[in-house]
């Protein structure tokens, strides 16, 4: 059955820039291997979507819809529907004076006023910075796969949960749902993660969008008590 807008998928992907054929993300292991752009520390697994909702740049969202499972497809995503066109009046020149505690060099990646611009030249006094994303302009190709359409309720609130908190496995929290509520127990692996209230909130307003039936989500957090043995002494 063709996806469909709505749907929850996994997708996996590749993309690069067609101009120059470079591979600038993946979700597959052994490409970012392959292309020297292994993170690590990074989990390489297909991507959780729910089409049509925007979390994928324009034209890639777009072309999903009308896919067909497992069967894999390279699609064109031009500029205006990617990172965007390339707006010179982006690119600013800035007293070389302003950066005090940085020397900067070209291409690289500095952040000015809470904005990240990258350095394209260094001249006398000055310094040239380009606040476009470094993409815009660029057309670019995705080779894409859906992996999996996800249909059972329980296996859709837990991709929810797993894109929040991906830096845990999925398989370590525990659910119990009826048609108006969902508790979810969260392992001690995602405790002390930072921003966790906002994270709870954030998988809490996932889910009521979602299943808007869902009136309550609650979390469980259990801390056990600790066992210290009592090591005995020994006379010498």
């Amino acid at each position: 059955m063709p996806i469909q807008k709505g749907d929850f998928i996994l997708l996996d992907y590749t993309a690069k820039i067609e101009e120059t054929g470079k591979v600038f993300d993946t979700t597959l292991e052994d490409v970012a291997k392959n292309e020297k752009m292994y993170k690590e520390g990074t989990t390489y697994e297909p991507l959780f979507v729910v089409v049509g909702e925007g979390w994928l740049l324009k034209g890639l969202d777009e072309q999903l819809i009308g896919l067909e499972l497992n069967k894999e497809i390279d699609t064109k995503i031009p500029p205006e529907k990617g990172f965007g066109i390339r707006d010179p009046k982006k690119i600013k020149l800035i007293p070389l004076r302003y950066f005090r505690d940085t020397i900067p060099r070209p291409n690289m990646e500095i952040e000015i006023n809470g904005k990240i611009a990258v350095v394209r030249a260094v001249g006398a006094g000055r310094v040239q910075v380009d606040f476009n994303p470094q993409l815009a302009g660029k057309n670019l190709i995705y080779n894409v796969n859906v992996k999996k359409i996800v249909e059972d309720n329980k296996e859709k609130i837990l991709a929810l949960i797993h894109r929040r908190i991906p830096s845990v496995g999925i398989d370590k929290f525990q659910l119990k749902t009826t048609k108006e509520k969902v508790t979810i127990e969260i392992p001690n692996e995602a405790f002390y993660l930072e921003g966790m209230q906002f994270i709870k909130k954030g998988v809490a307003n996932d889910i009521q969008k979602f299943f808007p039936n869902m009136n309550e989500v609650t979390f469980i957090e259990r801390y056990a008590k600790e066992t210290i043995a009592n090591a005995s002494a020994t006379p010498t």
